[in-house]
């Protein structure tokens, strides 16, 4: 009823109309979407609000996420592949791989989102290194400041971490966290993507070549 009702007084709106009308009916009502990578970027910019950077280095984050950050603070950007953008007053450039950097004690937070799982494996060009991204989050540890932020997400299973060709990688959280070893764990959450809802790491999937959403907050000690 309430459809008849609205194609009924549409119509009769349109006869005065100076559109040219053609049928293409869209229904989006009811609760907005929520996909994995809002979550991702709710998780980050939590916890950017939070410390208030001066400075920030992105290495490899979903680009439109990058340009929101770009209106309210300075982000050095790190990307394997050139990037193709106008110029943006806040935003530079750096074209190389994460694994290669060389950066010092210099930002109080570092940003990855949904990229460290495809770190050395090709798929963007990159040198082929199944150790490429231990290597880069190293460097990304030497690039923060003492108590800098280290915020990332990325894929997780319970279970043995797999290797998905050269599409990605599947972490567990033994591994993850022996990464971040060097750091103090702030927060971490965790996304069932099969759910559409946050879960527990006991409740992390276990099913091979599937995979939730690992978001963490890790803080580098002061000396």
């Amino acid at each position: 009823m309430v459809l008849k009702n609205f194609r009924r007084n549409y119509k009769t709106a349109l006869k005065q109309s100076p559109y040219v009308i053609y049928k293409e009916y869209r229904d989006d009502t009811g609760v907005h979407p929520r996909k994995y990578s809002d979550v991702e970027c709710e998780f980050a910019t939590q916890h950017i609000a939070k410390v208030q950077p001066s400075n920030i280095l992105d290495v490899g984050s979903y680009r439109k996420y990058i340009l929101g950050l770009l209106a309210n603070y300075k982000v050095d950007t790190v990307d394997v592949r050139k990037v193709q953008s106008e110029k943006i007053a806040n935003e530079n450039q750096i074209q190389s791989d994460a694994k290669k950097l060389s950066l010092e004690n210099k930002y109080d937070v570092v940003l990855s989102l949904s990229s460290l799982e495809h770190f050395g494996l090709g798929r963007y060009g990159d040198e082929f290194d199944l150790k490429a991204d231990e290597k880069a989050i190293a460097n990304i540890i030497k690039a923060l400041k003492p108590g800098g932020y280290f915020i990332f997400t990325t894929t997780i299973r319970r279970g043995l971490p797999e290797l998905c060709f050269n599409a990605h990688r599947t972490y567990n959280i033994q591994l993850l966290h022996n990464f971040c070893s060097p750091l103090e764990l702030v927060e971490e959450k965790f996304y069932s993507r099969e759910n559409q809802k946050m879960c527990d790491v006991k409740s992390v999937t276990q099913t091979s070549r599937k995979w939730d959403v690992y978001m963490g907050c890790w803080r580098k000690k002061k000396c």
